[in-house]
């Protein structure tokens, strides 16, 4: 009883912030790469963009990484 398909609510959580969370991160990567592309925004623009769209991505796997260092 209170499982779903033999998975705990925690265990389902913790799926989804890790791998279902780094599935997005991974998409949202290709879509800035797609708006440097298709703005030819050459290596600068492409850059400023990966830099300026990606920051928060970035904390978030700061923070897995962190997590799994100090296991937390």
């Amino acid at each position: 009883m209170g499982t779903i398909f033999g998975f705990t609510e925690d265990q389902i959580a913790h799926f989804g912030s890790t791998w279902g969370v780094g599935g997005l991160i991974l998409f949202m990567v290709f879509i800035v790469a797609e708006i440097a592309w298709r703005s030819k925004a050459g290596k600068m623009g492409t850059l400023a963009l990966f830099l300026v769209l990606t920051v928060g991505m970035m904390g978030f796997v700061a923070k897995t990484v962190l997590q799994e260092v100090l296991k937390i």
